[in-house]
């Protein structure tokens, strides 16, 4: 049994959140062209994207500001992107109709379960892991994601030479995800310790409270061998 089925690690915390009427609509109305349902049937990427462009996978997008960003910018991938929050969704939803944006799809569920039953091994280009959760009281460490279990199971669904990014303002958080990587052959670190100069991630609502609060942010990048 792995880790992070002993500990039964969730992607989220649930949180109370209300729609806007644009966030309704945009749920009510947009959800069945962009919106994918849970199942533990495997995705079938070049079908639900109508083409073989590279696949980017997003856990945890919030309100999607750098999701959307990010999409709008590289139209010749494709984003897989996961959240539970339904404001953040209709957030999402919202602005890929505003910008007639093609290239995301929505899953609104616990990206743990998803990545176990959804995702083919090896189909993945990238994986963006943005401000994770960084439960920082010491007794709720157990709780973070980003832990052996979870990586094991993650890596495997991304191509070789793929990567995989997080960014987090918790700098204890930042230390404990570069020791889970480091003890995983597969994985190469480019940068030796933290990523420099990737400028093009858009900052997100978390990265500014943490700037806020006089965080350093630290993005880490991976790669797979």
């Amino acid at each position: 049994m792995m880790e992070a089925e002993k500990r039964d690690i969730k992607s989220y915390v649930l949180r109370v959140g209300r729609l806007s009427k644009l966030q309704q609509r945009a749920v009510e109305s947009l959800s069945d062209q962009f919106c994918i349902s849970y199942d533990t049937e495997q995705i079938n990427f070049e079908k639900i994207f109508g083409n073989n462009n590279p696949v980017i996978m997003e856990i945890g997008f919030g309100m999607g500001h750098a999701t959307i960003e990010i999409a709008e910018r590289n139209k010749d991938k494709n984003y897989l992107v996961l959240e539970v929050h339904t404001p953040g969704v209709g957030k999402v939803l919202s602005k890929i109709e505003e910008r007639s944006l093609t290239n995301i799809r929505i899953i609104q569920y616990d990206a743990v379960q998803i990545i176990r039953n959804m995702i083919t091994i090896n189909t993945l280009e990238g994986v963006h892991i943005f401000f994770p959760d960084p439960w920082p009281k010491k007794k709720h460490h157990k709780r973070r994601l980003l832990q052996n279990g979870f990586i094991k199971e993650l890596i495997i669904l991304i191509k070789k030479g793929g990567y995989l990014y997080i960014a987090t303002d918790w700098e204890d958080y930042a230390q404990q995800i570069l020791l889970v990587l480091g003890e995983f052959t597969e994985l190469v670190n480019p940068y030796g310790k933290f990523a420099k100069g990737i400028e093009w991630r858009p900052n997100t609502s978390f990265e500014k409270k943490g700037l806020a609060k006089n965080h350093i942010i630290r993005d880490i990048w991976v790669e797979v061998k």
